[in-house]
């Protein structure tokens, strides 16, 4: 909420003092000033209020009910601030990096690469706190985090990192036995397996341009590591988001009948409040990330001149074995 009507901190913290010591002059004493400053900063906050704080009785002073209530919520407030100051100072000053993720993400592609982060940055830990939730940095102990989505998050710092496809994949035993993954189309006689966007099949089915196969049934996990764990053991046929993949395609766990591949409706950013990156450890984390992405697009684009190159040579032996046999032939 931003617009928030508040009274002045300073007559906050003389109120709050003078409440829980019933005393201008040990108030005064606490916080080193004096007690006519107390009284002042107490007098200043009633007429704010509108309404009486304290009563006087003889030379002692006692809360009124509405003081009473009032100095409950402002120590509690007080409380917190503090508490919020002193974790948030004390995390900055420390090698301490806490980055909020995706459980999946954090799985399948943030943790298999912290080795390397650690080994050029070994006066950092780093702390993933893996959760579905929206982090509020000014609430939680996170320095930075990497969120999927739309990349609209008003009031931070957002910077694109990512985006992937989403395509079938299954274990390579699929494609043998009874009914062999050969075309889109056998997908009618195995099992999909579903995450959270069970729409996602709907739209695959539709691009391939596959009927007759319910894209409703199969079973659901609520973590896309799930989908892919259940893929691996052979339970049916995943539609995995490249970004999650880990290197179950290159070790050859896992194998893509299928060439489809569909454009994920959102995408990876990583996001910070403003002023984060005046602190060495989490600008030296957000170039590293930037880094580890700009090299898997690399890696991608090398993989897949290499495709290209093979099939050009196929085309072009085949061509070649097609001539010198129609040559004989002759």
């Amino acid at each position: 909420m931003a617009d928030r009507k508040l009274p002045p901190l300073n007559a906050l913290r003389a109120f709050e003092a003078a409440a829980r010591q019933l005393s201008f002059t040990r108030a005064g004493q606490e916080l080193h000033v004096t007690q006519a400053a107390i009284s002042h900063q107490v007098k200043a906050l009633e007429e704010w209020l509108g309404l009486a704080l304290f009563r006087r009785r003889g030379r002692a002073i006692v809360l009124t009910e509405n003081g009473q209530n009032y100095s409950a919520a402002v120590r509690e407030g007080l409380d917190l601030l503090a508490a919020a100051t002193d974790r948030l100072t004390k995390r900055q000053d420390s090698g301490i990096l806490t980055v909020a993720t995706l459980a999946s993400f954090a799985a399948a592609w943030l943790v298999p690469r912290l080795g390397r982060f650690r080994a050029l940055h070994s006066d950092i830990d780093v702390r993933v706190a893996a959760s579905d939730e929206v982090v509020d940095f000014a609430r939680d102990d996170v320095d930075i985090a990497i969120r999927y989505g739309g990349g609209e998050w008003p009031g931070l710092e957002v910077l694109p990192l990512m985006t992937e496809e989403v395509f079938p994949v299954c274990s390579p035993a699929l494609l043998h036995g009874a009914h062999p993954l050969l075309r889109p189309e056998d997908l009618r006689h195995h099992t999909l397996l579903h995450d959270d966007m069970r729409e996602t099949w709907r739209r695959w089915l539709l691009a391939a341009g596959v009927e007759g196969v319910d894209p409703d049934r199969g079973p659901g996990y609520n973590l896309s590591a799930l989908v892919i764990n259940a893929a691996v053991d052979g339970q049916g046929v995943a539609l995995a988001r490249s970004a999650l993949l880990g290197d179950h395609l290159t070790t050859g766990r896992l194998v893509r009948p299928f060439d489809v591949e569909l454009p994920a409706e959102f995408a990876y950013y990583l996001v910070h409040p403003a002023r984060a990156l005046e602190h060495p450890k989490v600008r030296v984390f957000r170039d590293w990330v930037l880094a580890e992405v700009a090299a898997d697009r690399e890696r991608a684009a090398a993989s897949q001149n290499a495709s290209q190159i093979d099939s050009q040579n196929t085309g072009q032996n085949a061509s070649q074995n097609t001539s010198g046999g129609a040559g004989l032939s002759s």
